[in-house]
């Protein structure tokens, strides 16, 4: 008797010691989905996937995706934890950053030209899209790393976008980039005169490694740097490794990213006065349909194209790509298709989103026009673009298709309930503001899953339509939706900054603690509008309904 008491008495333990040991575990994971709230049920709930879900969790499935993602108590912060000493007088030389460029710009060669006089390094930037912020970010991180002088950089918005808006002072706000940077690098307008009078200069060339580390920052190009006091890196874009084992390191580039590169204050109103219209009707959804000849050739997605359509396709690929086999059902399989209009309609459809839902376009032109887009205006035919919802607007008439068109549909993005990109590949405006949203308050985004959707596809193309809106939940079920998650190879980390931007009022790890001069804190103020009001919500979500101007003023106010 005494021995079976022993053994019930031993395996109690044995399962006490295993509950606290799991609870334990379940802490220190990441942040996971909310299933506490109906509308993320469904991310989670076999039931809904099979149809068969209560009514009423299911009538409040879209109204929930409405809203921001569960932020698990975390809160963005990319100020400094640790020293951080200001940059000195004296530099090592002067960095400056060249914008260029498009997709189908792209080159191999990677080289370095050093200038024997001049005291400046010169980066050419041409592997890029949109409005090049990337590579920006990029050559601030470079300039602290080697102690260097950053000048203002240039844009070449005529090779490309055939743009006369004045490149990135025409862009940016200029005082607000330097200011806000002013305890991280040493910035200027331009070269000092004194350089500028030098004539005669020898350009000697070497190779960039792709995603060099800070160590050829520190060695080969310092080195460069100090000796012919100019160097001159072509091109820049991921010439710099994304992934640094400095957390310092990558909330600088938050900072520049979300908080020194602002648009100008024409800008930021004209956006801000095209969201205030699309919202007067209620919530809208922006969609960003990379359905465009560069991205289409470059990925080698041909078949779903008429002859000519393939032959101007596979034109443009080998005019501006190198070469390479490419077979678009294998392509496709593995996700590396962008999505059509039409696909991305089904989509919503099957997570229940219908015919009344406003979506705003941000897109160029698409390649095959009305044909692919006839089917999706179908399903959902209140759509918007910058210049249907404002056509009255003088800027936006001559440039819709230029910088300011770009920079508008990206503050309309950022700023709107739900982002769905349709492929987040080599996208550096999709990869941006998927990072931008998670770090204003883990805004809903829908990231379908190419890959897993591809054989769901395939099936209905194959008059194989039973159980479709079901499979396409069933994958969609296992994506993220815009909450705070661990990053995970090949995810960048533009596009998820978690954790090192974030922290937490009270944390379970001392490091994960927010600094006095987090981001956020509990007594957000607006600065600069007479009629601005304060903001006493403490969260990032309660700022998801105020104006673009308003919510980056609050940001600004509160980051130092």
């Amino acid at each position: 008797m005494a021995a079976k008491l022993s053994i019930g008495v031993i395996v109690l333990l044995i399962c006490t010691l295993s509950l606290l040991f799991s609870a334990n575990v379940g802490r220190d994971r990441e942040p996971a989905r909310s299933s506490k709230r109906c509308g993320r049920v469904w991310i989670l709930s076999s039931d809904f996937v099979a149809g068969d879900i209560s009514s009423s969790c299911g009538n409040n499935v879209v109204e929930e995706l409405w809203e921001s993602a569960e932020s698990g108590g975390w809160r963005p912060s990319s100020a400094p934890r640790s020293d951080w000493p200001p940059p000195t007088e004296e530099t090592n030389g002067y960095l400056r950053v060249r914008c260029n460029g498009g997709l189908n710009q792209q080159r191999s060669a990677v080289c370095v030209l050093l200038y024997d006089q001049g005291r400046y390094l010169h980066l050419d930037v041409t592997d890029i899209n949109m409005w090049m912020m990337l590579p920006e970010l990029d050559a601030v991180l470079a300039a602290r790393i080697m102690n260097a002088t950053l000048v203002l950089p240039e844009l070449d918005a005529n090779s490309f976008w055939h743009d006369d808006s004045g490149g990135f002072q025409g862009i940016y706000d200029v005082e607000h980039f330097i200011e806000t940077l002013k305890c991280d690098v040493k910035i200027v307008g331009m070269i000092p005169d004194v350089h500028k009078k030098i004539k005669a200069f020898q350009i000697i060339y070497f190779c960039v490694p792709r995603d060099a580390p800070i160590d050829w920052y520190l060695t080969t190009a310092l080195k460069a740097m100090t000796q012919h006091s100019a160097i001159y890196l072509t091109p820049f874009s991921h010439r710099l490794a994304e992934e640094i084992d400095n957390p310092e390191y990558q909330r600088l580039r938050c900072r520049v990213n979300y908080h020194a590169l602002r648009f100008k204050l024409h800008i930021m109103k004209l956006s801000d006065s095209i969201v205030d219209k699309l919202r007067s009707h209620g919530h809208f959804m922006s969609i960003h349909l990379r359905f465009e000849m560069d991205m289409l050739a470059f990925l080698g997605c041909f078949d779903i194209f008429n002859p000519e359509e393939q032959k101007t396709l596979k034109k443009y690929r080998k005019e501006n790509f190198a070469e390479k086999r490419l077979i678009y059902n294998e392509r496709r399989a593995i996700g590396k298709c962008p999505l059509t209009p039409e696909e991305v309609g089904l989509i919503l459809r099957a997570m229940r989103f219908d015919n009344s839902t406003r979506i705003y376009l941000a897109a160029g032109e698409l390649f095959g026009g009305e044909r692919f887009m006839k089917p999706f205006r179908t399903l959902f035919p209140r759509l918007d673009n910058h210049s249907s919802v404002d056509p009255s607007s003088e800027e936006l008439s001559p440039n819709s298709q230029g910088l300011i068109g770009s920079a508008v549909d990206y503050m309309v993005c950022l700023m709107s309930d739900i982002f769905m990109p349709t492929y987040d590949g080599p996208s550096n405006f999709a990869n941006n503001l998927l990072g931008h949203r998670l770090y204003y308050g883990f805004r809903t985004t829908i990231r379908p899953d190419r890959k897993g959707l591809a054989p769901v596809f395939v099936a209905r193309e194959k008059k194989k339509t039973g159980g479709f809106e079901e499979a396409v939940r069933r994958v969609m079920m296992k994506t993220n939706f815009g909450g705070p998650h661990r990053r995970v190879s090949p995810e960048s980390f533009y596009t998820n900054s978690w954790p090192e931007c974030f922290c937490q009022v009270n944390p379970k790890k001392g490091g994960d603690k927010c600094p006095p001069d987090s981001v956020v804190d509990s007594r957000l103020e607006n600065v600069g509008d007479s009629d601005s009001t304060s903001q006493t919500d403490s969260t990032v979500v309660g700022l998801g309904r105020r104006g673009i101007f308003e919510l980056c003023k609050a940001f600004e106010n509160c980051f130092r």
